[in-house]
């Protein structure tokens, strides 16, 4: 066996590897001998087959087994010896040569190798970093207080339908008929939403529900049939409004003031304005620190000057993803993946530069943050705390889930170790100017 390179830059290699017939001799002998064993064929006795007999059944695919082992232990070996930081994995050159695999030949496999480079970058006081302090307007604690207050607001019945109300209806026509049906108005495709609005109880009209009326589930919901029998329904429905009902904002007042925050945590409008101003300064810091966390992003990717075997890396995607992506899709979609990359590499570089951990403790608090934050979204404040506990550990399962949350761990500590290290140059601006940053 033969193994030789040539290395165009510090990021390539190519790598070939000669394997003669007589390196490949014993091996194959034994995985003829492996097939024999185990070969089970009509009119022998288990292992009794005649080699000739095996070596016709079998020895094309033991033969590209022998090589392909001793070609993977040279690959593997020449990587721990050169010490590649090898990218994704070994691509076949572009020049090998056609392999004829018949025994007794020689083989010449050539293979592009390409790896990321040597990171060694200093971070401390010298590097200085916008971090951003977003004004409290009078504007936003009005809308804040009027979004709390709407939050915790009821259905309360109402005169006239507006936009956001909901109204209950009984729609019928000649064949069909469906009563207490709930709409909201909003739901209403736009352009039969003017039907609706302005109505009052006992109003009635013609609408095609089918127009009015667009996601096939929903409007079959509606009907109260089976999704199957809508086409069979002539679409033309005459509503006719039982109740309108209006979204009304809470009062404040201290059962409203307990429904928000707890029993007796705010009893005077001042406190409600401080909570209020502390949601507000929570929410600035939540974007100030993203934006905190994308400046880092960009200024140690940038400081460790990164060159990247991009030629190389295109090649893989498109061979990794085996038919899923085009050379074309590549090439589109490359530059969002090639700066990701780089940040990759940055954070691993400190992760180890400052001996940083992700620990279980840490993936389990990720994936509770990120189901409380699910139930949030569709409304469902305080789940139980074993509800949660038993949703991330499910999450967790999920190997994608899993490294998504890892990922994201990874970022946190190291920008958390990142904000300790530098310089923070602190900056007031409008919520509107922090908006507009580029």
């Amino acid at each position: 066996m033969n193994v030789s390179k040539i290395q165009p830059d510090a990021l390539n290699y190519q790598v070939t590897i000669e394997i003669a017939a007589a390196d490949y001799a014993e091996p194959l002998r034994k995985r003829l001998n492996e097939y024999k064993r185990k070969a089970d064929i009509k009119g022998f006795r288990p292992g009794m087959a005649p080699l000739s007999l095996i070596q016709r059944l079998y020895g094309d695919q033991a033969l590209y087994e022998s090589v392909n082992g001793l070609v993977s232990d040279q690959l593997n070996h020449f990587i721990e010896e050169e010490k590649i930081r090898i990218v994704g994995e070994p691509l076949p050159s572009e020049d090998q040569p056609q392999l004829s695999w018949k025994s007794g030949e020689d083989f010449t496999f050539k293979f592009d190798i390409a790896q990321t480079p040597e990171l060694n970058f200093t971070v401390g006081k010298e590097d200085k970093l916008p971090y951003y302090d977003i004004n409290i307007t009078a504007a936003e604690k009005k809308a804040t207080r009027e979004q709390l207050l709407q939050q915790y607001g009821s259905l309360q019945e109402g005169k006239k339908a507006g936009e956001n109300d909901y109204v209950i209806a009984d729609i019928a026509n000649e064949t069909h008929k469906a009563e207490g049906v709930y709409i909201s108005i909003s739901n209403v495709a736009e352009a039969a939403r003017g039907a609706f609005i302005g109505r009052k109880a006992g109003d009635k009209f013609d609408l095609d529900v089918n127009a009015a009326f667009e996601n096939e589930t929903d409007r079959a919901a509606m009907l109260k049939v089976e999704k199957s029998q809508l086409a069979g329904l002539n679409p033309m429905f005459t509503f006719t409004i039982v109740n309108v009902k209006t979204f009304v904002a809470a009062e404040e007042n201290q059962e409203t003031y307990d429904k928000i925050f707890g029993k007796d945590v705010v009893t005077t409008p001042e406190q409600f304005e401080e909570k209020i101003e502390e949601r507000i300064k929570g929410s600035h810091e939540q974007e100030a620190n993203y934006r905190f966390g994308a400046d880092v992003h960009k200024y140690f990717v940038e400081k460790a000057g990164l060159e990247l075997p991009e030629a190389f890396l295109k090649r893989w995607l498109v061979y990794a993803n085996d038919g899923k992506f085009t050379a074309e899709q590549v090439e589109k979609e490359f530059p969002g993946f090639i700066e990701d990359f780089k940040w990759q590499l940055v954070r691993g570089y400190l992760m180890q530069k400052f001996d940083l951990k992700v620990t279980r403790e840490d993936l389990q608090a990720a994936a509770e943050s990120f189901v409380a934050y699910q139930y949030a979204m569709y409304g469902m404040a305080g789940v139980p705390d074993n509800l949660i506990k038993s949703s991330a550990e499910n999450i967790l399962q999920d190997q994608n889930q899993y490294r998504r949350l890892e990922e994201q761990c990874e970022d946190n500590k190291a920008i958390a170790r990142v904000r300790e290290e530098v310089t923070l140059q602190h900056k007031k601006i409008s919520q509107e100017k922090f908006r507009e940053l580029k």
